[in-house]
């Protein structure tokens, strides 16, 4: 799971902006229970771009969510105090580094912040992991895929007849000009 520590320094005044955009997703996630985020406006902190609206893993989140809860309420005392969101407090940008890992996995996306370079930009991802596949297996199925997407699957045996697509679309790349 990343850690936002090791990027604090790029962050800068960018840090309350992204506490709030991740504190925001939890808890929605938690209040709303994982119903999709339709009105969500991509925060200027973000590099890449979401997939809208944001959409939970049901299953990933039934199996984080006392996790986010837990990390609501260590967040909760940063946010009616908003003067202490500094760069210096490592301990705060510990639990950002875990509520971000903890929403990718819940959002399959990945959420990158402006002046992480070396990372790759937000934007959704697929990974599969199956012991034995003995039907199909797609990672994206879509008529349009305009925006970056990663897929990564892993099997152990794929059967005869078995078969594992990464990326399924009619059109990929730039979102094509309306008429």
């Amino acid at each position: 799971m990343p850690d936002l520590s090791a990027i604090s320094a790029v962050l800068g005044a960018g840090l309350p902006a992204t506490f709030t955009f991740l504190y925001q997703r939890v808890e929605n996630l938690l209040d709303r229970r994982g119903e999709p985020e339709t009105d969500l406006a991509a925060p200027d902190v973000l590099r890449g771009e979401l997939r809208l609206p944001l959409t939970a893993d049901h299953e990933t989140l039934a199996t984080r969510q006392e996790n986010l809860e837990t990390l609501r309420d260590v967040l909760d005392g940063y946010r009616h105090a908003p003067e202490r969101i500094n760069i210096d407090d490592i301990r705060l940008l510990r639990m950002l580094g875990r509520v971000r890992g903890t929403l990718e996995e819940i959002y399959e996306q990945r959420l990158t912040f402006v002046g992480e370079e070396g990372r790759d930009p937000s934007g959704p991802f697929v990974r599969q992991k199956m012991g034995t596949l003995r039907g199909r297996a797609t990672g994206v199925d879509s008529d349009i895929v305009a925006g970056p997407v990663e897929t990564s699957q892993d099997a152990v045996t794929v059967e005869e007849g078995g078969e594992m697509t990464g990326i399924r679309a009619r059109y990929i790349g730039p979102p094509p000009a309306t008429r």
